[in-house]
């Protein structure tokens, strides 16, 4: 089915587009809000533990909570190098070595990295014009070298949440199985959208300019 009487995203008025441009670095913003938070209340024990469904060696294997935000760091640094080649990649973590304070750092650079490439994607293309690096727009969205490049708009920002989202579920699930469960509040917490875009500095909350 095809959706009419939807404003081309290419030819839509500069004021909506840096609507969009600042509601996608908020919305990334609190999303690497929630990684933090669950990394901040993880028991220690669980960072590196055996999930209880690992297979034998020479067998697909189940990640660990730590190979699952490691992993998810090194994902935004393939999107940045693929996307964005101009911005600063960040350094890549090793899920055998990393620790959960390592994890925190990474994944706030990588953050601040897929915001910068965001705001750039979805800004004004007039407002790129006269920039010494005008050039290096980001005009397709490449999330993988076998995958097709997309146009940039919001399924770029929705493909990146959807796949930070999915591995949170899986550490939400192994620590609930390993015995060191999440506590509740941090559950309810992924839900408080109000205190998270706070926490960001939007202290009016979704859908506000800060």
């Amino acid at each position: 089915m095809r959706l009419t009487g939807i404003t081309n995203r290419e030819n839509a008025p500069s004021d909506g587009r840096a609507q969009l441009r600042r509601a996608a670095v908020q919305i990334f913003a609190a999303n690497e809000r929630m990684n933090q938070m669950l990394i901040e209340h993880l028991n220690p024990s669980a960072w590196t533990a055996k999930p209880p469904t690992a297979k034998p060696p020479g067998k697909a294997r189940t990640r660990t909570i730590a190979a699952i935000f490691t992993h998810m760091h090194n994902v935004r640094c393939k999107w940045v190098r693929l996307t964005a080649p101009h911005l600063k990649v960040p350094r890549q973590l090793n899920r055998s070595h990393c620790t959960p304070q390592q994890a925190r750092a990474g994944l706030a650079e990588s953050a601040a990295r897929c915001a910068e490439m965001l705001a750039e994607a979805l800004g004004d293309s007039d407002s790129h014009s006269s920039d010494s690096h005008s050039n290096d727009r980001v005009e397709k969205f490449l999330r993988d070298g076998w995958a097709k490049p997309w146009p940039v708009g919001p399924e770029m920002l929705c493909y990146m949440l959807s796949h930070e989202a999915h591995h949170r579920g899986q550490v939400f699930m192994l620590a609930h199985q390993l015995g060191f469960p999440l506590p509740n509040a941090v559950g309810s917490g992924l839900w408080n959208w109000e205190k998270l875009w706070k926490d960001c500095g939007s202290p009016r909350g979704p859908g506000y300019e800060p």
